[in-house]
């Protein structure tokens, strides 16, 4: 969040990116928070420069002493006091100087390079993504923003944090009681300020449903990971009708789902596996008197692993949902942004679920 906008800023979630040349009220901001002894003040901008000279040449193998004057040389061109950026993070109280935007992007993707093409990076930079809960979701979430494979993140959940959520949300003790969508966004501004990531921290509704799918020209990809029913049926019948692709893992056995309406608007939702419960747009009204099994149906109750299914008959006996293991979600999320990017550039992925099994391989 650039300072110019902050009438919009939300300190519990988005980072105040200041220019260092900063004039006026940006400027006095800039100058309060370095004079308040209470913010702490980190100023690595030597080393990203360093790294800078050292990416613009790949052939040349620098010397310590080198580098140094060559970064002497970038402060002569760029003054230091001038040049980059401030961006403070209120959550943290900590004020911390990186490069000016496009050389702070250019270096943080460097390490992707060739696996992404320069030209697929700017092209992953127009796409929004939507993402609907915050497990999955969350891994999915990181895993793209650590390889800036979108413009805009638009990610939905209702809930907080609590201590059980830890054994597969990666976060620290500190974000107990906070909002899930809170704690993803802050984490992909401490990765990258510049991201643009909008929260629903109402989760998904029928108020706000469209909005999630059409703002600013609607999202070009869902990634779909909530543990409502109606929810999961009711963003397939939007993204079908706006021929949107949806993807989702289920944290059992590697379950990939990908659904392409965008190619094929007229596939039933689910692959269907609902086709038994009748009409897809009356599912909603049967679910009161088929939740469980129109849920495991969706599942493919077959396909599910040995102690899952042993543990969909203790629910409500001996734990209160389903349990998922961080090995299972860090590993969804790994697969969801692989094909989340492949399929907003074009490559070939079709429709289908598929099973990457690690307890089949030997």
């Amino acid at each position: 969040m650039i300072l110019q906008d902050i009438e919009e800023f939300d300190g519990n979630y988005q980072a105040l990116i200041i220019p260092a040349d900063a004039q006026g009220p940006q400027g006095e901001a800039l100058r309060r928070l370095l004079g308040n002894g209470g913010v702490e003040k980190i100023d690595q901008l030597d080393i990203q420069v360093a790294e800078l000279i050292k990416i613009a040449h790949p052939s040349q193998k620098f010397e310590e002493k080198e580098l140094r004057h060559q970064t002497v040389s970038f402060f002569n061109e760029h003054p230091r006091d001038q040049y980059g950026n401030w961006v403070y993070y209120p959550w943290r109280r900590q004020l911390i100087r990186i490069l000016a935007k496009e050389d702070f992007i250019n270096l943080r993707t460097s390490r992707n390079r060739y696996k992404i093409k320069d030209e697929e990076q700017q092209r992953l930079y127009t796409k929004k993504i939507g993402v609907i809960g915050l497990s999955v979701g969350q891994s999915v979430a990181l895993s793209l923003a650590m390889e800036r494979s979108f413009g805009e993140l638009r990610i939905a959940d209702f809930d907080t944090l609590e201590l059980s959520n830890m054994n597969r949300i990666r976060t620290g003790l500190y974000s107990l009681g906070l909002k899930k969508v809170w704690v993803v966004a802050r984490e992909i501004a401490e990765i990258d300020p510049f991201l643009k990531v909008t929260i629903y921290d109402e989760g998904i509704s029928d108020e706000n449903i469209e909005d999630f799918f059409t703002r600013d020209g609607g999202i070009d990809l869902l990634v779909e990971e909530c543990d409502s029913l109606p929810v999961k049926i009711k963003s397939r019948l939007m993204a079908k009708a706006k021929q949107i692709p949806v993807i989702m893992d289920t944290s059992d056995r590697g379950m990939m789902d990908i659904e392409r309406f965008d190619l094929d608007p007229k596939r039933p939702i689910f692959h269907g596996y609902l086709s038994k419960f009748g009409n897809e747009t009356e599912l909603l009204d049967k679910l009161a008197d088929n939740y469980r099994e129109i849920l495991l149906a969706i599942l493919h109750f077959e396909q599910l692993s040995e102690r899952l299914k042993y543990s969909m008959s203790e629910i409500g006996k001996t734990i209160t949902t389903w349990p998922q293991l961080a090995s299972s979600v860090i590993m969804g999320g790994a697969m969801g942004a692989h094909y989340a990017r492949m399929i907003l550039l074009d490559q070939n992925v079709p429709s289908n679920r598929f099973y990457v099994d690690l307890d089949a391989i030997n």
